[in-house]
Parts: C-alpha cells; structure tokens; sequence
C-alpha cells in the first residue's frame, strides 16, 4: 500500500530530494533493522540486508556522510549506527513502506469493537485497548464532549443522596453519570425530572439542551418540584467542563526496559500532562488538522517537550465527516510504524462508523 492511498504526513522532508538512492536504502535498511532489534546497526548487517548487496567499507562511507549530515549517529566509539530524531522523521516522511493490515488484526478489531449496548466511556476505552494490545505500545483515545442528539433522559436513585444519569443519544449509545442528591430526595422528584426533559429533547444536543432548560428552570419554577429542578440541575452540570475524555491503556508497554530515572520520570510526567484539559484540546486540534494518521516523532508534534517518544494518531469521523474522537498510539521511536499506522487507520474508520 502506498502512503498516498490512504495517510498523510505533510510535507516531504526537503533533504530527501538531495538524498542519492544508495543513501536513501542504506537509510531505510538501518531504521528497519533498528525497528526490529533496537540495537545500533553496523555495516555488515546492512550488508546483509540490501539487495544487491555492497561491501562493508562502501556502506560505512555512506553511512558516515549520514552521520556528518545528522541522519544518523553512532553511541559507542566502537559500536554501530543509529537513526537520529530528524534520520527518522526522513524515514517516515518519503522511505516508509506500508505493509496491508493483516486479516486477523482486522477480525481482532472488528471482534473488539462490534458490541452493542455499551456507553460511550466503555466503547472508548476498549478502542485504547485494541490499539495497546495490536502495537506494543500505549494506546489513547480522546473523545470530545457528548454532543450527539439524545433520544431519552433517565435519574435513577443510587442510595440517599447518590443517583445516576443515564442519556441515550440517538444513535444508540449510553452514556452515564453518578451524581451527588440531597439526603432524603424521593424517586418521584427523579422521575419528574426525568419526564420533564424528555419532553424537551425534540432532536437537541445536550449543549442545546442545557441552554434551553437554564432559562426555562427560572420561568416555570411554580411548575416543578423544586427537588426535580435540582435534580435537573445537578444532572446536566456532570457534563458541563468536560473538554473531552481522555482513554489511556498499555502504559506500562512504555516503562519497559526502562533504567534511568531521568527516563522513568519523564514518562510519568508525560501521563500527568496526557490527562489535563490542555493537553486533550492541542491532542483534538491536532487530528482536526489532519486528513488521515499523522506520525509525530520526538518532539515534532510540540505535545511533550520530550524525545525518545513517537506518536501515532488519527481523527475518528462518522458518516457525516464530523469528529467523534481521536485515537492512536504513543511509544518508543523505534515503534513498527508500517504495521501500526495501518491498523490506527483501520481503527478510526471502525470508531466514526460506531458514532454515526
């Protein structure tokens, strides 16, 4: 599959149209040997690797005129080669080869994902789970506000002063809250509230919703209970900060083989910031910028402040080619990006049809 057919990255890297195309295979092969093992790769493992094969003091040449042009670098004095931050972004840019997602990874997904009746907060945590368990790595979701058409509205009392929020959109999907209730209200004053905003939903958004029935609870006060407009109150206020909701699974693929603290601690930092509402907003932007997956590496998508890390994402949109959500994949930079940007692309598709 070629990238042009189904992803979009930007730009080409400007050096690839000066890169010769001994340099370019000589590229490619380091950064997949790197992908599979991790370990700095030397000359005689490209050798092996290319067809048709060249000699080892042909390759070490090219592969220092890599270096010198900062593609590559070497950690040891003695050791192999490694692909820099901007010798893999060269990579993903104009060399990367996609493989066709495997029909079991398909089966795996379509499996996971084809499960009715669930909320919309357990719909998006089993996508962050698929996209872990398929790439080794962690896999996050970002669902924005509930904004959907909402079909019924129902309060169900918890305990004394606990009840729960049930809202059914129009597509089918449910979605709950718990919510704090004055000590002693009874199950009438929530099903008066229940069927008072039911009879106002006619098509409305919860947005729309919540700004219709502000103005409405000051009118008709004489015609509610005031334990029901409380209850309404509390109700459509569980939803009311919430930029989006973010879905992270597999975190531990990331800690890994990890030994340095410096390392351990950045990655830790990076989970405390995936999780602030700043954060979900720059992540939603991103993928609303994007036609298709985008592979950030390092600190190109500006999100971290961090390298070590690469970043695969897509925007999930429904028949109507409306954002329902963003998902992908955060992991080392030696990620198996020909693999994993297939089943991100698959998965957004599988996503936006869920949500249409």
């Amino acid at each position: 599959m070629n990238k042009s057919d189904s992803y979009f990255f930007g730009k080409k890297s400007s050096f690839l149209s000066g890169l010769r195309e001994r340099e370019a295979a000589i590229l490619r092969e380091i950064v997949e040997e790197y992908v599979e093992t991790g370990e700095p790769v030397g000359s005689q493992t490209v050798s092996q690797r290319l067809q048709p094969a060249l000699s080892s003091a042909t390759i070490r040449n090219v592969m220092a005129d890599l270096a010198r042009a900062g593609l590559l670098f070497s950690p040891h004095v003695s050791a192999g080669r490694l692909p820099t931050e901007k010798g893999l972004k060269l990579f993903v840019d104009g060399l990367l080869q996609f493989g066709s997602l495997k029909e079991e990874d398909k089966e795996h997904i379509n499996t996971r994902l084809d499960v009715h009746g669930r909320s919309y907060k357990e719909t998006f945590a089993e996508v962050s789970s698929v996209l872990s368990s398929l790439s080794s790595a962690a896999g996050l979701v970002l669902a924005p506000k509930f904004e959907a058409t909402l079909k019924h509205i129902e309060f169900v009392l918890l305990g004394a002063n606990r009840g729960l929020v049930i809202l059914v959109s129009s597509n089918g999907q449910v979605e709950n809250r718990i919510i704090e209730l004055p000590i002693g209200v009874p199950p009438s004053a929530l099903i008066e509230a229940g069927n008072y905003l039911n009879a106002r939903l006619g098509d409305l958004t919860l947005a729309s919703l919540r700004e219709r029935i502000g103005g409405e609870l000051e009118e008709n006060r004489h015609e509610i209970d005031v334990l029901a407009a409380h209850v309404i109150e509390r109700g459509l206020a569980t939803w009311d900060a919430q930029a989006g909701t973010l879905f992270v699974r597999g975190q531990g693929n990331l800690l890994s083989d990890i030994t340095e603290i410096e390392r351990l601690t950045a990655i830790q930092m990076l989970f405390e910031q995936l999780e602030t509402q700043e954060m979900m907003l720059q992540l939603l932007q991103l993928t609303e910028e994007s036609e298709g997956v985008r592979i950030y590496v390092g600190r190109e998508s500006g999100l971290f402040g961090m390298s070590g890390l690469s970043m695969i994402v897509a925007p999930a949109r429904n028949e109507a080619q409306k954002i329902v959500g963003a998902l992908g994949v955060i992991g080392p930079t030696r990620l198996n990006y020909g693999r994993i940007v297939p089943v991100v692309d698959y998965t957004a598709k599988m996503m936006g049809r869920l949500f249409s």
